[in-house]
């Protein structure tokens, strides 16, 4: 936790010298989560003679500098990755999805963990693969992703179905789809060997929820929005009850 805390500390200051510097006419805003951040403005000469070299001096006098590799200038119409999301308009609509470096990576972990657990319980690699697939429909669960998570659930499906063939090569393919998949609330192919306590969970079946961003100017340690960050938090936990019923 000390990496992105002294990151926040080293960089607190930024929005103020832009808002120093610029006219709201610029557009010039700040998007920062520790410290990798995010400077639009009105045009690329703009960020690139005046936003860029303000930068570099704010960071040289702490010591740091800009990483070469992740620092670039782009227009909102070809898009830019950040955290692992894709930010880019398309015809004027502003789309946040995950990004495809992020759905590689995804599928990589899957199949990766199948390899190397071709004979392990299949309960414990399905209790492995939930908690990979979870986790990161809970990261994206909130950008347009229902059509990406129907592609990764049919990625999943095709790698399951060869990690059970493979274990079985001399039984006919309704062997294997008779013991390792099954038909639940309708829905074929869901694979989950005989007597174990849950299949494996399908993202298409996550409730895509909108993230509200959280007021600026919020304090947590000040009484003042205890109220709401009480209802905050509660909705939160309400929707997070409904994703659960739903992937039940």
């Amino acid at each position: 936790m000390i990496s992105p805390t002294l990151a926040n500390m080293a960089l607190d200051g930024i929005q103020n010298l832009l808002a120093d510097n610029f006219r709201k006419t610029d557009k010039i805003h700040f998007v920062r989560y520790a410290d990798d951040f995010i400077i639009t403005g009105r045009s690329p000469e703009l960020l690139e003679t005046c936003v860029k070299p303000l930068i570099e001096g704010f960071l040289k006098i702490r010591g740091l500098e800009l990483s070469e590799e992740k620092t670039m200038i782009t227009h909102i119409d070809d898009g830019f990755n950040f955290l692992g999301f894709n930010v880019r308009k398309y015809k004027g609509k502003l789309l946040i999805k995950p990004a495809k470096s992020s759905i590689k990576s995804i599928k990589a972990k899957v199949r990766d963990y199948l390899n190397a657990n071709k004979t392990r319980r299949t309960d414990v690699v399905i209790a492995k693969l939930n908690t990979i697939i979870r986790g990161w429909a809970n990261y994206y669960k909130h950008a347009i992703s229902r059509k990406i998570f129907g592609d990764l659930d049919h990625a999943f499906w095709q790698m399951v179905w060869r990690w059970s063939k493979r274990r079985h090569p001399k039984k006919s393919r309704g062997w294997v789809k008779a013991k390792y998949f099954r038909r639940i609330k309708g829905r074929d192919w869901r694979f989950m060997e005989n007597g174990n306590p849950q299949p494996l969970i399908l993202l298409g079946l996550t409730s895509i929820i909108r993230h509200i961003k959280i007021k600026a100017e919020v304090n947590p340690y000040d009484p003042v929005w205890a109220d709401y960050l009480k209802t905050r938090w509660k909705r939160k936990q309400l929707l997070g009850v409904a994703t659960r019923l739903i992937n039940a």
